[in-house]
């Protein structure tokens, strides 16, 4: 598993306590979309458990259904840390990133560096699209130097039960209307730099249900920029759109714009 990977022993340790602990109860690293959840007298408790559409709703429907309390770490952003792809070994950097070649992961990380540089300037404006937390908007203004202009979209969206309305996304409107090609251009007219959570965007083509995306070799592809490799249409143009902007733009999951975007900016978690 690639879940918290940059997890200290008195985290683990916390997880192993809350599971043995007499009454039911639960611990997660995000109650809202775990990558990991510790659950106490779990045989009774996980009895009734339906077939969830991801395992990150497990916490949500003991909450909401089982009625058990849930516990998490909202300070502890380390534990949001996720390997879900490539781009995440990149964002974690060595001894992860010795892991990759340094072909494959060139145009990510000269991207990354030149974002860094617009988020140590003043007098520049980085956008930040998708599934950001209150809390991510918060960290940003307090550590960057750059104005940020966000666009927040589809929080919850790895949890959303069948009856919730169908994944859209103002980006991916606007994309509807001048094709992935326009992309760059349009966050160009928007900001010097941009980092967007490219996952909003194929749920608003595609549907929630990763099954129908693009395959997980084109999504990975697209995040390190390699839109040679991207064999998706639809998504190549869009890849290859990012990687051509005027301006540096990358392309991620949750883990770029919430927790990993303190080490995508090299800062301390």
């Amino acid at each position: 598993s690639g879940a918290i990977p940059l997890a200290r022993a008195a985290d683990r340790r916390a997880f192993v306590e809350a599971a043995a602990a007499g009454q039911p109860r639960a611990l997660a690293n995000n109650r809202y979309s775990a990558d990991i959840v510790a659950v106490a007298c779990a045989r009774d408790v996980l009895r009734d458990v339906p077939e969830l559409r991801t395992d990150n709703a497990l916490p949500r429907w003991l909450m909401e259904m089982a009625g058990i309390p849930v516990e998490d770490f909202p300070r502890r952003s380390r534990l949001g840390i996720d390997i879900d792809g490539p781009l995440d070994l990149v964002l974690l950097g060595e001894p992860w990133l010795a892991t990759l070649t340094d072909a494959h992961t060139l145009q990510a990380r000269t991207t990354l560096d030149r974002i860094r540089g617009v988020t140590a300037d003043r007098g520049a404006e980085l956008v930040i699209a998708g599934r950001l937390s209150a809390a991510t908007l918060a960290w940003l203004e307090r550590r960057t130097a750059s104005r940020t202009r966000a666009l927040v979209e589809e929080r919850g969206l790895r949890t959303a039960g069948p009856d919730q309305r169908r994944a859209a996304s103002v980006l991916g409107a606007l994309l509807e209307i001048e094709g992935p090609g326009a992309f760059g251009a349009h966050l160009a007219r928007l900001g010097d730099a941009a980092i967007v959570d490219s996952r909003v965007l194929l749920a608003h083509r595609y549907g929630a249900d990763e099954r129908a995306w693009p395959v997980m070799e084109d999504r990975f592809a697209s995040d390190l920029l390699l839109h040679e490799r991207v064999n998706d249409p639809w998504l190549r143009d869009l890849t290859r759109a990012a990687a051509e902007a005027p301006i540096p733009i990358l392309l991620g999951g949750h883990t770029l714009v919430g927790p990993g975007l303190r080490l995508a900016l090299r800062q301390r978690v």
